[in-house]
């Protein structure tokens, strides 16, 4: 078994054929998983490992410069957000291929072997996954995702479907230049929903976002903002969660839907989420529901109404492809309604770690 190269201690290799970048905040015990899953991968290529610790006010930072001195550490005074980060430690590398991989997350020992050799075959050069797996469990979650009309990710489990909507960015392969061309992740997201974004652009623009059907990686679900796994046959969330992932859903929408159909669908869309918030109130008997996740996706699009309309423009100048294409990997049925009707009434906690 030939163990993961990486750059040493005093030195960083000239060309990488891929670096992995790790955004990290607090917990020492998940990005030691996470990073010793990449230093035994079994491949022959040159990998550097970089760290992005945002303002951890535990010991993480002290942690990773004893115990991996060959982790290229990027420490950030002050808490920046998943997006920076992520926009940080790209700008910094060195690789030829980017591979994004959450601290909460760890690679099977062929990981990086499966997604270089997939990657050299892909014309054009686009986004790649791995099947991901629940940490505790092992069960299978996803295979990437599909997209119902309103952007709600749908997980494919289906092994003979390599091609998807989008990839969750806990592992998520990206060539350099493809990264750079799309723009990267929107810092003005902060988080959740900039892997929505991201692949959105890139099937906008014809470039394959992909999911491998071998290797996979482990991941322990929705631990950065709570919520994101059924527990105890029931959805809970954090308010963090639904107010960032309702808005950048809407946001991504706007942006990336080609024109025949961006504005039925957010009009349909913003009706929705307006039934939903109330709905859920009531049932909560918690009108701050509406209020601060849904109404708030309101307030959000039009204060940034002139940012999105310029993104926008600049996306859909440059899109190539038929409709068809773009809504090739959608689904009809509401992914929401389909969860209510498995799940029940989510649980949104305000104390949820965010």
């Amino acid at each position: 078994m030939a163990m993961v190269r990486v750059h040493p201690a005093l030195g960083r290799p000239e060309a990488p054929l891929c670096s992995v970048c790790i955004a990290h905040y607090q917990g020492p015990e998940l990005i030691a998983a996470c990073i010793d899953s990449v230093l035994q991968q079994d491949c022959e290529f040159t990998v550097e490992i970089i760290v992005h610790d945002d303002a951890s006010p535990d010991e993480s930072v002290d942690f990773l410069r004893a115990n991996y001195p060959q982790v290229e550490l990027l420490a950030s005074k002050e808490n920046v957000g998943f997006c920076v980060s992520n926009k940080r430690m790209v700008a910094h590398a060195r690789g030829k291929y980017i591979l994004l991989l959450n601290n909460d997350a760890a690679l099977f020992s062929d990981a990086l072997t499966t997604l270089a050799r997939e990657a050299e075959q892909q014309n054009p050069p686009g986004i790649l996954t791995l099947p991901q797996y629940d940490w505790e469990s092992g069960d299978l979650v996803d295979r990437g995702c599909l997209l119902d009309p309103f952007y709600n990710p749908v997980p494919n489990l289906d092994p003979e479907r390599r091609d998807v909507a989008m990839v969750i960015g806990a592992c998520l392969w990206i060539e350099r230049e493809t990264w750079d061309r799309l723009g990267g992740f929107p810092e003005w997201f902060g988080s959740v929903g900039e892997d929505l974004y991201l692949c959105c652009a890139a099937r906008l623009w014809a470039l394959p976002v992909e999911a491998i059907p071998e290797s996979g990686y482990r991941h322990r679900q929705g631990h950065s903002f709570g919520g994101n796994k059924p527990k105890d046959g029931r959805l809970s969330s954090s308010y963090n969660r639904r107010i960032m992932s309702e808005r950048n859903k809407t946001f991504t929408l706007y942006v990336m839907t080609p024109t025949a159909l961006v504005w039925p669908l957010l009009i349909i869309h913003l009706l929705l989420l307006t039934v939903e918030g109330l709905a859920l109130s009531v049932l909560r008997l918690n009108f701050s529901v509406a209020s601060r996740i849904y109404f708030n996706v309101y307030r959000e699009l039009f204060g940034n109404l002139n940012q999105l309309r310029h993104k926008r423009q600049i996306f859909q100048n440059n899109k190539n492809g038929l409709l068809r294409d773009y809504f090739g990997t959608s689904t009809v049925i509401p992914h929401k309604l389909s969860m209510l009707r498995r799940y029940g009434v989510p649980k949104i906690n305000v104390g949820a770690k965010s």
